[in-house]
């Protein structure tokens, strides 16, 4: 330990000592240097110059400049002591390049807008270093990591994690060859210590877990179920014409003494990420003659910038320009089929009506709250992801009396009585286990002092959507015949987002009903979901797509859409470009979800989609909000890493989810547009390229083929093309919704 700490002081002094070193020469440099003039006549537009420019903070940069902006080759200098060489795009550090720190650590490889994106190599101060693939600043891909320590991993990464397949080999000889999930080992793999023992077999968490067999050098081997916590521990000793081990020999060794010298490196973390330096140029989207002109990317500034270079500014860490107060709205060339500009309103009301005293469902409400509160809290078993067939069975379900007065399992309240359903609670509650649900933050979340918000109306179905403060979860209302559907196809769902991690189907975390007492006995029924788009960043837009043209377009006029307009197939003008690795698993993924949803017999479903432009100038007042409340634009970076403590990029904001299928991707969508056929679903690409951040995920499971879906095919067919509508048979429903989204997602060539 004190060896560690000493390696600790050491490091943190030689970084404070490069600091101060590379302070004092960026201040050197910068004193001395006086602004060169190359041309004294005014460049003419598009003219690419060589420039050397000291910035107004005392930031420096030497290279080629054009319309105002550093554009071809170039160096920049912070008066921090950061500096970046290489090749810049329209104001944007992009391409090929350079990056170094004051400690002296560097980055030397591909860059976008910013972000360590593509192939690169960082190199630490400590002597850590990593070559391989990046995505927005997280190591994600094929790479080998040395660690300061003279650990080493060579595989698969993702989101800054070893996930996948890879073999990491400890400074001691240990070493592991096998499959790796955030961080730790987990799945199959072979574990070889340095004096000849090994293990091979399953792993969870980083430790043995399931079937597998230890070995010693001399042929001898214990085989079994292995478990961390003892109890399940169960195996055979096996001992070889050698042997010279114990036939007594406790397996718990294993993990009390033999896995404590293979802990994972932390690694290295970097003081500050490339993309948080990137220099804010206002005068962009200026052109010469002082007139706003459209930017490469199709994006119109909603204000004149003073072409000089006084109000040029750079983001370093914990500091963020606040000059954009008095933007409220921003104007792409993003008519959703019409061609002409939209803009996009900043809400300044969080999306939904609070429902307080007074609204005509607040005792509805408060009715749910109780009885989720009542439903989690509840004491149960222990829980197993292996269920019995008893807990599918449509009769497990619990109904509890609330009276105001309270009950021996009920507390007291201030509504009127109502009964309350539970329906499969072992199921729900083993649900979200499997989703990662906190019980406490779950309980918090819906049954906290903040109120529901109610989604402004009710869609086709007639059915009510809720909205918890937090926008973690809604609750949507639904009818009889969806809780039959969701009971039925409850076993199936259930084995598959057992087996599919990255499923895009809806995750369910609750199914109860409120009985009101009185002459009315009304009830209503309803279903607790996940938020696709509960995210800090701001959702521009957001579609909802089936892959049917008849009435598939929004109902709204142009000048009432905005960034809480759900936009719908023939509304779309994008198509979605993923990275190589992420569209294989999309496309695979999708073909599943479609499997199941087609083996239950649902149809109707559809695809929602939101992104946010990763370039676009929004808000920085207080009192924008983005559409699902959340007011951190200040934050607006590369998400943070699933875990802390481990290897990531840069120690992130709090409250940031992982790099995954459907949340927090990085894409590139193209803009496209429709020729003459107005029911053509996918237009023409264009060529004009936009950076997003994307979320997606198949909604609308629970609506089955009944008798109700054939009439009004047969009716809607006798009068439209039968392939237009949206009420066709699941399979061939499956194989249209197929056939559209994979021309709307394509790999990123």
């Amino acid at each position: 330990m004190s060896k560690k700490l000493g390696f600790r002081k050491a490091l943190e002094t030689k970084v404070k000592k490069s600091q101060v070193a590379a302070k004092k020469k960026a201040i050197s440099i910068f004193t001395a240097m006086s602004v060169v003039h190359v041309d004294e006549e005014e460049p003419g537009y598009g003219e690419v110059r060589h420039v050397e420019k000291v910035l107004p903070k005392g930031d420096f940069y030497i290279g080629e400049w054009c319309d105002g902006l550093p554009h071809g080759s170039g160096k920049y200098l912070w008066t921090d002591g950061c500096m970046y060489v290489g090749e810049w795009f329209k104001g944007k550090i992009m391409g090929k390049g350079k990056f170094c720190w004051p400690s002296g650590a560097t980055y030397e490889g591909e860059f976008k807008s910013g972000f360590m994106d593509g192939q690169g190599t960082f190199t630490g101060f400590s002597g850590d270093s990593y070559k391989g693939s990046w995505i927005m600043n997280l190591k994600h891909g094929q790479g080998i990591k040395n660690y300061y320590n003279g650990d080493y991993y060579e595989g698969e990464w993702r989101s800054g994690y070893h996930e996948g397949q890879g073999k990491y080999q400890w400074h001691n000889g240990n070493h592991y060859d096998g499959q790796w999930r955030n961080g730790l080992m987990n799945g199959y793999g072979t574990m070889v210590w340095s004096n000849g023992n090994s293990y091979e077999g399953s792993w969870e968490d980083g430790f043995p877990k399931g079937n597998g067999t230890f070995r010693w050098p001399d042929g001898s081997s214990y085989v079994g179920v292995w478990c961390k916590d003892g109890k399940e521990i169960n195996g055979t000793y096996n001992p070889s014409d050698s042997s010279t081990e114990n036939p007594d020999w406790d397996p718990r060794v294993v993990f009390l003494e033999y896995l404590t010298d293979c802990k994972i490196c932390p690694g290295e973390r970097m003081s500050i990420l490339p993309s948080k330096k990137m220099p804010h140029w206002p005068g962009m989207s200026k052109s010469n003659d002082g007139r706003q002109r459209r930017m490469s990317d199709g994006k119109l500034n909603c204000r004149s910038w003073s072409s000089d270079m006084h109000d040029v500014s750079t983001t370093s860490e914990g500091d963020f320009k606040d000059g954009d107060d008095g933007i409220e709205s921003l104007c792409l060339e993003d008519s959703v089929s019409r061609g002409s500009c939209v803009q996009f309103k900043m809400s300044r009301r969080r999306q939904g009506q609070t429902i307080s005293k007074g609204h005509k469902n607040y005792e509805l409400m408060l009715n749910l709250q109780l009885g989720i509160r009542h439903s989690v809290g509840r004491p149960g078993p222990a829980i197993s992801l292996d269920l019995k067939s008893s807990a599918f069975d449509p009769k497990e379900k619990v109904w509890t009396k609330f009276p105001p007065e309270g009950s021996k399992h009920t507390p007291p309240h201030q509504s009127s009585e109502f009964k309350w359903k539970d329906y499969c609670p072992l199921v729900f509650r083993t649900l979200r286990k499997l989703f990662d649900v906190d019980a406490a933050d779950y309980m918090i979340s819906i049954c906290g002092n903040d109120a529901l918000r109610e989604l402004s109306s009710p869609g086709k179905s007639g059915s009510f959507f809720y909205l918890t403060n937090d926008d973690r979860y809604m609750i949507k209302t639904i009818k009889k015949a969806e809780v039959k559907v969701l009971i039925r196809m409850l076993p199936a769902y259930y084995d598959h987002v057992r087996s599919f991690e990255n499923t895009l189907v809806t995750k369910f975390y609750g199914l109860h009903c409120v009985k009101l007492t009185g002459t009315a006995q009304k009830k209503v029924r309803f279903v607790i979901m996940g938020n696709l788009l509960c995210t800090h960043y701001t959702i521009h837009r957001r579609f909802d797509l089936k892959g049917s043209s008849h009435g598939r377009t929004t109902s709204k006029p142009e000048s009432e859409i905005d960034q809480s307009t759900t936009l719908k197939d023939l509304d779309l003008n994008y198509i979605f470009r993923l990275e190589k690795m992420w569209f294989e698993e999309f496309c695979r993924q999708v073909d599943k979800d479609c499997e199941l949803l087609e083996q239950e017999r649902i149809m109707d479903y559809s695809l929602l989609i939101g992104f946010h432009f990763r370039e676009v100038p929004t808000p920085l007042n207080s009192e924008a909000v983005t559409p699902t409340g959340n007011e951190d634009h200040e934050n607006e970076e590369a998400p943070r890493l699933s875990q802390t403590g481990k290897d990531h990029a840069d120690s992130e904001p709090s409250g940031r989810s992982s790099i995954r299928l459907g949340i927090n991707m990085p894409a590139r969508i193209e803009k496209t547009v429709r020729k003459t056929d107005e029911t053509q679903l996918v237009g023409e690409p264009t060529g004009v390229c936009y950076d997003v951040i994307l979320f997606f995920g198949i909604i609308d499971i629970l609506q089955d083929y009944d008798i109700t879906k054939k009439l009004e095919h047969a009716y809607k067919s006798m009068q439209y093309d039968p392939t237009s509508i949206s009420a066709v048979d699941p399979k061939q429903y499956s194989k249209r919704f197929r056939d559209f989204i994979f021309k709307v997602f394509v790999e990123d060539t």
